[in-house]
């Protein structure tokens, strides 16, 4: 088995956390960075969905991954299918985040050897007891590592293209998929207003960060650029990677093909949340004590 170097707990409250392309707003954002604070960050208001439970080992079919309009045509064998080792953790890698992995059990220690000696990829799909294997998940590649005596292994990962499980190859002595690669689809909402949504995304992470650090007593600092220049599809991975502490939003939010889409959801979790801070805000004009 591995573990995440700072993996989110089961079933923490959503926090925000600041991103390496945002060091600046990051030291200033305590409750949205796990590595700078032991403060609990406020819950985020996420839709409740009632989920069947399931073997913790069985590969899952979502919603959005079953239906016609994403549901790719044609066999398994199509020509961008490929085979990809697998990694089942308890968190969801999006593309371009960066992932700590300490690797100590012996099928994935295995896994590692061989990944060391190719192309330094495998694919991360989030997995938990209630929901089991997700079928929707990101390639990790391996941009760092470091073998100790022991052979257990520290790796430091990045998120590249996301992929959909089509089929199993074997499962021993690691689980080898066959995979499709995904694309976010051209979206009905022109360019202007991907970008009109990518920017009102990143106002709503702007005063929630502004927000929190008030609750947290740091003042209402300036929030920097957070979106770096960055296109709306890559943002919107980046807002979801921020989503710690609630792995099956975060998978929905990857499982989505569609920008807009993507982004309308990030809109409406942070919209609630900015509604929560608020209140707590409130709260604690009124009784400062508490």
């Amino acid at each position: 088995m591995a573990f995440p170097l700072h993996c989110p707990p089961p079933s923490p409250p959503l926090r925000i956390s600041s991103p390496p392309a945002a060091a600046a707003a990051a030291a200033a954002v305590p409750n949205l960075c796990p590595n700078l604070s032991s403060l609990a960050p406020p819950r985020l208001c996420l839709p409740r969905h009632r989920r069947r439970r399931r073997r913790p080992g069985s590969l899952r079919c979502s919603a959005s991954s079953s239906s016609p309009e994403n549901r790719r045509a044609g066999p398994a064998s199509s020509s961008d299918a490929a085979e990809l080792p697998l990694f089942p953790l308890p968190l969801v890698l999006f593309p371009g985040a960066v992932l700590p992995l300490q690797i100590f059990e012996f099928r994935y220690r295995m896994m590692m050897h061989t990944l060391l000696q190719t192309d330094l990829r495998f694919g991360v799909v989030y997995a938990d007891s209630a929901s089991g294997t997700a079928d929707v998940g990101c390639v990790g590649e391996v941009v760092k590592h470091e073998r100790l005596a022991d052979d257990r292994f520290f790796l430091i990962c990045k998120g590249q293209e996301r992929f959909r499980v089509t089929g199993i190859v074997r499962t021993r002595p690691y689980l080898v998929a066959r995979v499709d690669w995904l694309e976010d689809r051209p979206s009905s909402d022109g360019g202007d207003d991907l970008e009109s949504l990518a920017g009102e995304v990143e106002a709503y992470m702007k005063d929630v960060i502004r927000l929190s650090n008030r609750l947290n007593g740091k003042g209402e600092k300036e929030v920097q650029d957070l979106r770096k220049n960055q296109f709306p599809t890559p943002f919107s991975f980046f807002v979801g990677s921020t989503f710690e502490g609630a792995p099956r939003e975060q998978q929905a939010l990857l499982e989505l093909e569609d920008t807009a889409a993507r982004l309308r959801r990030e809109k409406e979790t942070l919209r609630n949340t900015l509604n929560y801070l608020t209140a707590a805000s409130a709260v604690k004009d009124v009784f400062p004590s508490s």
